[in-house]
């Protein structure tokens, strides 16, 4: 106890921690500070009117802004405002980018300063700690030393600007195709008119010879098909377009209505509605920032139909070329008032343009339809399809064939009648109009010479230089 006694007491150094709650992080003002040459005469004198009154006076606003403050109230002057045209004084349709240097000005306030402390229970409570400073000093001269290193600046991995090279990608698409036909791959010298295909790598061989799944490992393919285009099928636009009706067209509900198969839409030739669709296409044009592209002409439609399923079955039989009895007069259903042949496709009822969407004319293959096709799988039928049995009639090889897509549209019922009723305005009544057609009478002829040169300058355009060969020989 005496010894216990006797021991001198040790002092230990504590240090205390605090944490700052609020701290302010904002940026310091971008402007120079101002400082005002205020006389120290009395508070009476700073609190006088006066004093407010000759301060500012004497020290005049140096904000350069217009009368307006950037809210056009003065109209006068805009372009085509007294007119309709209300675009110049409203935002653009199409919100500009921001710029990266005001991105920061955008962020929401959670965003500001440093991250809160997360610790649960109350922010601003926290249990007391105490850090001797012997201790820390011992562990740390215990401690081996060793200079850190600081983590340099992580390095990129370098991109090979060379494979954006258009002469690369031609030789990456080559490749593919000598990797499909090793027969025809071009093994002579590589120059600019005859690109030689990169070597394929054994991965990609392996990937061609024993195709997988990349998501189900476990399929194997049946059958493979050559993507190929079907030059005889073009039409005289050289593209299709994919209608879709949003409600059933006929009241066949239990199956396949096959008379929509041959069915009819012919557009309606309305003025104003073209009016107003080029005046977009103008402003689109004009300012492509501000007012977006309308998509496809909105057009209205009558939708006609064969009478019953056996005219529908021989009018398949008459528009298929390779029937043997598409020649057979027989096959039309109808006479006009001449006493001619006909098919008759009587008028179900009008539609609407509900959506529509465009392809770009310079980009035409981007959306395509794709029809797969084997001679040794067609079946033969007695309504409407040709013997594919018989070698002579089929034109066509095993392949997949794609046909362009260049617009889409989706056909609703037209309502303007209903609209007329409750007081809204239509350009187009299709129960009261006089010009309304109730019937189309259809015959079925052979092209004639300005369509077969529509269709003969696409399939040019799809064989390129190989069309243009044979025509100089011919």
């Amino acid at each position: 106890m005496a010894a216990a006694a006797s021991r001198p007491d040790r002092a230990y150094h504590q240090d205390y921690i605090c944490r700052i709650r609020y701290e302010n992080n904002l940026p310091p003002p971008p402007g120079s500070v101002k400082l005002l040459d205020i006389p120290i005469d009395g508070l009476d004198y700073y609190a006088s009117p006066g004093f407010a009154s000759r301060l500012h006076r004497s020290q005049p606003i140096n904000i350069e802004a217009d009368a307006e403050l950037g809210m056009p109230i003065n109209l006068v002057g805009m372009p085509g405002v007294f007119d309709g045209d209300e675009s110049s004084i409203q935002a653009p349709l199409i919100t500009p980018p921001v710029n990266h240097k005001d991105k920061n000005l955008l962020r929401p306030l959670s965003e500001l300063g440093k991250p809160k402390y997360q610790g649960g229970g109350i922010s601003f409570l926290r249990r007391t700690e105490y850090i001797s400073s012997d201790t820390a000093r011992a562990r740390s001269e215990a401690a081996p030393k060793s200079t850190p290193k600081s983590p340099g600046p992580k390095l990129r991995k370098p991109v090979d600007t060379s494979k954006d090279d258009p002469i690369n990608v031609l030789r990456a698409v080559v490749k593919g195709f000598d990797i499909a036909n090793p027969e025809d791959a071009y093994t002579g010298p590589d120059s600019n008119e005859n690109v030689k295909g990169l070597d394929p790598t054994p991965a990609e061989l392996e990937a061609w010879n024993e195709p997988k799944h990349p998501l189900k490992s476990s399929l194997k393919p049946i059958d493979f098909y050559p993507i190929l285009p079907d030059l005889d099928a073009g039409t005289d636009a050289g593209d299709y377009m994919v209608a879709k009706f949003s409600t059933n067209p006929t009241h066949v509900a239990n199956k396949h209505d096959t008379r929509v198969d041959v069915g009819l839409l012919r557009p309606i030739d309305d003025e104003a509605m073209l009016a107003e669709y080029s005046a977009k296409i103008a402003a689109h044009e004009a300012d492509p920032t501000r007012t977006p592209h309308p998509g496809g002409a909105p057009f209205n439609y009558n939708f006609f139909l064969p009478t019953d399923e056996a005219s529908a079955i021989n009018l398949r039989k008459k528009l298929d070329v390779y029937d043997p009895d598409r020649d057979n007069p027989d096959l039309y259903t109808a006479k006009n008032r001449d006493g001619k042949e006909v098919f008759r496709l009587e008028r179900q009822r009008t539609y609407e343009t509900g959506r529509a969407t465009a392809q770009d004319p310079n980009h035409a293959y981007k959306e395509v339809a794709i029809a797969l096709h084997d001679p040794e799988l067609d079946v033969i039928t007695q309504d409407g399809f040709h013997d594919t049995n018989d070698p002579t009639q089929q034109r066509l090889e095993k392949g997949a064939y794609y046909y362009p897509i260049m617009q889409k549209i989706q056909l609703k019922p037209h309502r303007s009648k209903n609209l007329a009723q409750l007081g809204g305005a239509s350009r187009f009544i299709d129960e009261d109009d006089d010009k309304r057609v109730d019937a189309w009478d259809v015959t079925v002829d052979d092209l004639d010479e300005n369509e077969k040169a529509k269709r003969s300058s696409h399939r040019a355009e799809l064989l390129g230089e190989e069309e243009d060969a044979a025509d100089d020989e011919s």
